[in-house]
C-alpha cells in the first residue's frame, strides 16, 4: 500500500512538471525564426544610410574579395577631391599606357587620350571601367600605388576594420579584401555627396558624344531601372568573388543600403536585394531631425579670431523607427562642449546632438567644427575688450 501510495504521488509530481513545462514547450513552438533573405549570399547587410543602423546582416564581418565594389572607395576619394577643390569636373584626365592596358570592365581608353572627370566618373559608375579607375587614380594622386595608400588610409579613418585594398578597381589580387559591414560603410559616406547619384543612378548615357561613334554605356546595375527608388551604388564579379553588389535605394525619407557578397549570379543577387528593399520599406521609416543644410545655431569660441561660429548641419540627422512605433515624445538638443578655445581645428568634435523620448536619451549624433578657427591676435583681443567695457557702462 505504501508502494503503491509513492508511486501515485510520483506519477502525479511527473504530471505537474510536465504540465508546467507545456507552456514553455509550446511557446517555443509558436516562436517564428527569422527568415534568412540571402540563402545564397556568403555576407549580406542591410543598413539605414541616415543613422548606419544595421537593420539585418549576415557573416558581415566575414572577409571576401570585392571585386569592382572597391571602385566604391575609389568614387570617394574622386568626390572628396571635387568637394576640396583640388580638381574640377571639367578638367582633363590623360590616359597612361598602364591605365589603357586594363582588361575586364572596360570603356576601352587609348593612351594618351584625354577625358573630363566628369565622364571619367561616368565611366566607373556606369560601366565599371577599370581603365577610368587607373586613370583617375593616377590624376589624384601621382600612381595607382600612392592612390591605394590614400584607399587605405581612408578605409581606416572610416573605421572600416576589417578592409585592404591592393588596387583600386577590384581586379583579383592577394591581399585585396573586404566585408559586407565595410562596404555599407563606405557606400554611406559616398552618399553624402548626393551628386554621386546622378552618375550610379543613370540607367544608360553616352561617353565620347562627339565622336563618329559615341560609346555607349549602360548601367552594370540593373535595379536602377527596375526597383522603384534605387539609385545606386556598384556591382562587382570575378570568378573568385562571385556576384557582388552593394545597392541603395529610397522612398519618402528613408534610404537603405543592401549590400550582398558571393551570390552564384545576377538574377539571385538582384532578387536577394529587392527582398531586402522590400523588408525595409515594409517595415521601417524615418523620423527626420534634421536636413543637411539646416541651421543648427551657432557656437562661440573664446580667444577666436571668429567669435561665433554658425553650425550648419552637413548630414540628414534622422531616427530609424519600426512603423507604427509611436514619435510621440521625442525631443531633441543641442549639446556644446563647455568653454571652446581658439584654435579650434576643422572636424574638431565640438559637441552633441542629444535625442530624447520622454526623459531618456535613446540616440545621440556627434558635432563637429565646420570650420578652422585660429587664436585670435594680441591686438585684436585689446580691441574687443576695450569695445566690450565701453559697451558695459
Amino acid at each position: 500500500m505504501a508502494l503503491l501510495k509513492k508511486g501515485l504521488i510520483s506519477l502525479m509530481g511527473l504530471q505537474l512538471v510536465f504540465m508546467l513545462l507545456l507552456p514553455g514547450i509550446y511557446a517555443a513552438e509558436q516562436t517564428v525564426q527569422p527568415i534568412d533573405m540571402t540563402p545564397n549570399a556568403l555576407s549580406a547587410v542591410l543598413m539605414d544610410a541616415d543613422t548606419g543602423t544595421i537593420i539585418m546582416n549576415k557573416n558581415m564581418d566575414t572577409k571576401l574579395p570585392p571585386a569592382s565594389i572597391t571602385k566604391i572607395m575609389t568614387m570617394l576619394l574622386i568626390m572628396e577631391a571635387l568637394d576640396q577643390g583640388k580638381i574640377k569636373m571639367t578638367e582633363k584626365v590623360s590616359t597612361s599606357e598602364y591605365a589603357a592596358s586594363m582588361g575586364g570592365s572596360q570603356i576601352f581608353l587609348e593612351p594618351g587620350e584625354e577625358m573630363s572627370v566628369e565622364e571619367m566618373l561616368k565611366g566607373i559608375a556606369m560601366a565599371s571601367g577599370n581603365d577610368a579607375s587607373v586613370a583617375m587614380a593616377e590624376k589624384l594622386a601621382g600612381s595607382e600605388e600612392n592612390f591605394v595608400q590614400m584607399m587605405n588610409e581612408r578605409a581606416e579613418q572610416l573605421g572600416m576594420k576589417n578592409t585592404h585594398f591592393v588596387n583600386c578597381n577590384g581586379l583579383p589580387a592577394e591581399n585585396h579584401y573586404t566585408t559586407a559591414q565595410d562596404i555599407a560603410i563606405m557606400s554611406r559616406e559616398l552618399l553624402k555627396h548626393s551628386i554621386i547619384t546622378k552618375f550610379t543612378g543613370a540607367y544608360q548615357d553616352y561617353l565620347r558624344k562627339d565622336a563618329e561613334t559615341p560609346f555607349w554605356l549602360v548601367n552594370t546595375n540593373k535595379l536602377v531601372r527596375f526597383y522603384t527608388g534605387a539609385d545606386g551604388l556598384k556591382t562587382g564579379y570575378t570568378s573568385e568573388a562571385k556576384f557582388c553588389l552593394s545597392a541603395t535605394a529610397k522612398r519618402d525619407n528613408l534610404r537603405v543600403i543592401a549590400v550582398v557578397m558571393g551570390e552564384p549570379n545576377t538574377k539571385t543577387r538582384n532578387a536577394e536585394v529587392t527582398k531586402l528593399f522590400d523588408y525595409a520599406f515594409a517595415q521601417y521609416t524615418n523620423y527626420p531631425l534634421f536636413k543637411a543644410g539646416d541651421s543648427l545655431g551657432s557656437f562661440n569660441v573664446s580667444k577666436g579670431a571668429q567669435t561665433q561660429v554658425p553650425l550648419v548641419a552637413k548630414q540628414n540627422y534622422s531616427l530609424l523607427l519600426k512603423k507604427g512605433e509611436a514619435s510621440k515624445g521625442l525631443r531633441h538638443e543641442l549639446q556644446l562642449e563647455p568653454g571652446l578655445k581658439a584654435p579650434i581645428t576643422l572636424g574638431q568634435p565640438i559637441g552633441k546632438i542629444m535625442v530624447y523620448k520622454d526623459d531618456a536619451l535613446i540616440s545621440e549624433f556627434p558635432l563637429e567644427s565646420p570650420v578652422a578657427v585660429s587664436k585670435a591676435g594680441w591686438w585684436k583681443l585689446l580691441k574687443r575688450t576695450t569695445s566690450n567695457l565701453f559697451l558695459l557702462k
